[in-house]
């Protein structure tokens, strides 16, 4: 899907947040310390940063033209802080059951399918050019 260039930087994220996905989706009992290790170094990398930035950059530049209690929002909002907390559970967990990391892999990878294919496109419709430009250049401004 053709991405306005003002989401890119996130579009790019989400790439990365999908293999790890993969990774946790597939754990075994002899994968999962693996998993779990590449889930952990995504985190503290990427994936940490990348939901500070949408929550606040991006969805209150949407908020800005458009309803903030729209449900896309809020969903998204919530998969964030169901993944905070699974990422807290997985801090202290150094030995985690496969199968709690193979539905914390099916919960980011919804999110990312959801931000991509639903999220994205009604910020898209809702903000201005100029806006996403302007946004555009925070994220790329703000980025680690």
């Amino acid at each position: 899907m053709k991405r306005n260039p003002g989401l890119v930087t996130l579009s790019r994220d989400h790439h990365q947040a999908l293999s790890v996905a993969q990774k946790l989706r597939r754990a075994t009992a002899d994968t999962a310390q693996e998993a779990r290790s590449a889930f952990v170094a995504y985190w503290e990398e990427h994936g940490r940063a990348h939901f500070r930035l949408e929550e606040e950059i991006l969805l209150p530049a949407y908020a800005a033209h458009a309803d903030p209690h729209h449900p896309l929002v809020a969903r998204a909002l919530c998969d964030h802080v169901a993944i905070r907390a699974r990422v807290d559970a997985l801090a202290v967990d150094e030995a985690p059951d496969p199968a709690t990391l193979r539905e914390l892999g099916e919960g980011l990878a919804d999110h990312v399918r959801l931000e991509e294919r639903e999220l994205f496109g009604l910020i898209e419709a809702a903000l201005p050019a100029a806006r996403l430009a302007a946004g555009a250049a925070a994220l790329e401004h703000a980025e680690p």
